[in-house]
């Protein structure tokens, strides 16, 4: 209690020896022939000398946020009525009716943009409004004294209200910006780079310049919003910022929710950045964090997990059985997308392509041609067969009766060619597609896609020749078969070593051919001829009706047969399974169907052997065993 009374008693005597030399002083500043007039002190100060009691001495400074607070209040009550304003109007008479700064200009500058925005209203005439120009004048005096923050603001609004970028004022924000930013905030850059590349595109001067401060800043970087907004807005301008980006979010996964870590694949899977161990982190926190995802997450992961062509078991797991409950109330879009979001990942989940067929068996009607040609082709690249195949395929065909003329010639093929796979091709789309005037653009036409058409035409006529034998024509020129594109490959070690191993098991080159291009389409690795006591006859020496060009004339002898060698490599089945995708299982049908005996040579038993002796042991036990089942048979 002592100690306050002193206190107290010692801020009145410094109040009173801080009024007599301020008189005094005033007196010698007094012009000569005046006579300075006693002015009393100001009763705020006074006032607060005697009321107050201070804790410590920092409140000796007090007088002077007095001062301050009595400048704010007007300048807070025009930051309120610009925040309030609900249209430029407001804005414009709030410039008539008060002395603005520039940091005001600024903010109804901004206010005035957000409006527009929300309201979609015309920004040219409100540009062209004289009391806008006149707000641009009184920002542009005084330029340099906007805050930081209403400056980065004022120029993106500048750019949302179309202000052309040869004005001067313009000019003069973005150097004032670009002079700025290593004063600004990491946030501050993060929001003009995110609205830099969306409006202003790579090529803009200020964004080179802002995300090299990123470049540099990047260890500033904090909280999952700005990673995220960054690698999905900005991430694709500079693949450096993106290698810091994906660091940070590396070190963030655990943090990110399920929202956040759809857009960070999304924006991985939009840039072809396939981050092995970012995609690994999130796959693992998605598993062990996250329960429940919605509709719309799930279709977008799976998109981006196939996209990026990135295997997750487990992931793809978990998202098909929880697809598989929102299946019946999906829009038509979402069905088609999320099929073939799986099909490109190659991964078949029974219980939810079922539901899927049971989806287009309901829905029939709301389903277009587009849709229903898109669930085809991912069945087809799959070798899906609904278990009612027969349903299914029969409404396929009456949806698509009359609309196989609307279709481009590209879908039209995929299409045909898909139901060759699943072998329900019928008549009317083998004749559509089989027909000169449908093929006669691509003759000559040496671009990949003219080829890759070209070959499935070629698949599509074997299907027609070897597995529709009712069907009567029209078939390719053989001009057509015989110009069937190379396949441009690298010899895969299982290809290397099957071809060891089955130099060893002919005993001679003359008993056996090694890459046979066929007039279907398909190459075999290896063909040969045997006898019904399994021993090699010389290949050349027989009529091969499937070569493009024919060696020998004579028939085969009674007893023997053709044998083809086929090697299937780790993409040419599903995911994690044994079962071949449609491509390859009708290439196999296809070989069968020409003749062949086909001995299937799996990579993961054919890799597993290490020496060449007992590849070669393996080779002549497939061998045998496909002769004793066909003499069975």
């Amino acid at each position: 209690m002592a100690a306050r009374l002193v206190r107290r008693c010692c801020w009145r005597h410094f109040a009173a020896f801080v009024s007599a030399p301020s008189a005094a002083t005033a007196a010698l500043l007094v012009p000569p022939g005046k006579v300075p007039m006693p002015r009393a002190l100001p009763q705020a100060p006074l006032a607060l000398f005697h009321t107050s009691s201070p804790p410590d001495w920092a409140d000796g400074f007090s007088v002077k946020e007095q001062v301050d607070d009595g400048r704010n209040p007007e300048y807070k009550v025009i930051g309120e009525l610009i925040e309030t304003a609900t249209s430029p109007q407001e804005l414009f008479q709030l410039s008539e009716l008060h002395e603005l700064n520039s940091n005001h200009a600024s903010l109804i500058i901004t206010q005035i943009s957000r409006l527009a925005s929300e309201k979609k209203l015309e920004t040219e005439n409100i540009v062209r409004d004289e009391r806008f120009q006149q707000l641009i004048g009184i920002m542009d005096s005084q330029i340099s004294q906007v805050w930081n923050n209403t400056l980065v603001n004022l120029l993106k609004s500048l750019y949302s209200l179309g202000v052309p970028s040869s004005r001067r004022e313009m000019q003069s924000v973005e150097q004032e910006v670009l002079w700025r930013l290593r004063r600004l905030t990491f946030r501050q850059l993060a929001s003009l780079a995110e609205f830099l590349a969306i409006r202003q595109g790579k090529d803009n001067k200020l964004l080179n310049e802002v995300i090299k401060k990123l470049e540099l800043r990047w260890t500033e970087l904090e909280g999952t919003r700005t990673v995220v907004t960054l690698m999905g807005k900005v991430g694709h301008v500079s693949p450096v910022l993106m290698d810091r980006l994906e660091d940070k979010a590396l070190e963030l996964a655990e943090h990110f929710n399920p929202d956040e870590t759809r857009k960070i694949l999304l924006a991985l899977a939009y840039q072809n950045r396939r981050c092995v161990p970012l995609l690994r982190a999130l796959s693992y926190h998605l598993l062990q964090k996250h329960a429940e995802l919605s509709l719309s997450i799930l279709l977008d992961l799976v998109f981006a997990y196939g996209k990026l062509n990135f295997h997750q078991p487990q992931v793809f797991q978990k998202i098909a059985s929880d697809l598989q409950p929102h299946v019946p109330a999906m829009a038509p879009m979402e069905v088609t997308r999320c099929t073939r979001s799986f099909a490109l990942l190659k991964w078949l989940s029974l219980p939810l392509f079922e539901a899927i067929t049971q989806y287009a068996l309901d829905n029939p009607k709301q389903l277009s041609v587009a849709h229903l040609c898109g669930i085809i082709l991912s069945f087809a690249r799959l070798n899906f067969q609904p278990s009612g195949s027969e349903d299914f395929f029969n409404m396929v065909h009456e949806e698509l009766q009359g609309q196989l003329g609307s279709l481009e010639p590209q879908m039209l093929t995929e299409l045909v060619w898909s139901l060759c796979v699943l072998q329900q091709a019928r008549a009317p789309y083998l004749q559509r597609v089989l027909a000169p005037e449908f093929h006669a653009h691509i003759r000559g036409d040496q671009s990949l896609k003219a080829q890759n058409l070209q070959l499935k035409l070629i698949h599509i006529n074997a299907a027609a020749k070897l597995e529709n034998p009712d069907y009567k024509g029209p078939f390719l020129p053989p001009e057509l078969l015989s110009t069937v594109p190379l396949a441009s490959e690298r010899v895969t070690q299982l290809q290397s070593c099957l071809r060891e191993a089955l130099t060893g098991l002919l005993g001679s080159q003359d008993n056996g051919r090694f890459d046979v291009r066929t007039l279907y389409g398909w190459h075999i690795d290896a063909e040969m001829v045997v006898t019904s006591e399994n021993k090699p006859l010389p290949v050349k020496d027989f009529a091969a009706p499937h070569l493009l060009r024919a060696e020998g004339t004579k028939p085969l002898p009674p007893g023997a047969r053709r044998v083809a060698f086929l090697r299937w490599e780790f993409p040419n089945f599903s995911n994690r399974s044994k079962e071949l995708l449609g491509r390859y299982a009708m290439a196999r049908r296809h070989v069968q169907a020409a003749g062949f005996l086909v001995v299937d040579v799996p990579h993961y038993e054919f890799l597993e052997l290490k020496l060449e002796r007992q590849r070669t042991a393996y080779l002549r036990d497939k061998l045998h065993k496909v002769m004793a089942k066909d003499m069975a048979s």
